[in-house]
């Protein structure tokens, strides 16, 4: 069994990274937003021209942005969204509505201080976790049906 897991959400730490080593010897392909921040809020200006307005310079890069992520979770088999500490991820927020509208296997990936905020989203998830190390665990258990340990 091969999958296809997109990894969303906030793009401060190292988490993907974390999540692609500990699942490298698994049948698992990983897909993600742009996590170049600078990269990711300009991409719309600095392909289709500058704009005065801030507004519109963030809906072009939203614009751009989009078509990247709607691939990736349309064609993933499970959609993994991390929420961090530092920001209100409220792009990460969508992408899980999204993947739950679109019947995707969700795995929500947050500390435990978010649990009352993210309730809703939580509800949503086929799985809750606080740790990149249980998101390898669970992509293990999936694909070999093997306990950690």
């Amino acid at each position: 069994m091969h999958l296809s897991v997109y990894l969303s959400g906030e793009i401060h730490t190292d988490w993907r990274d974390e999540i692609a080593q500990g699942a490298a010897d698994l049948p698992v392909s990983f897909t993600a937003p742009v996590t170049d921040h600078a990269a990711s809020d300009d991409c719309g200006v600095a392909i289709l021209g500058a704009e005065s307005d801030k507004f519109w310079h963030d809906r072009k890069g939203a614009g751009l942005n989009a078509i990247r992520t709607r691939k990736g979770i349309e064609e993933a088999d499970i959609v993994v969204v991390r929420f961090g500490e530092k920001y209100k991820q409220w792009n990460a927020a969508f992408d899980a509505g999204y993947a739950a509208a679109l019947g995707k296997s969700l795995i929500i990936m947050h500390g435990s201080d978010h649990a009352h905020a993210l309730k809703e989203v939580d509800a949503a998830a086929n799985a809750v976790c606080e740790t990149p190390q249980q998101v390898v665990d669970m992509l293990r258990y999936v694909i070999a049906g093997t306990l950690p340990g």
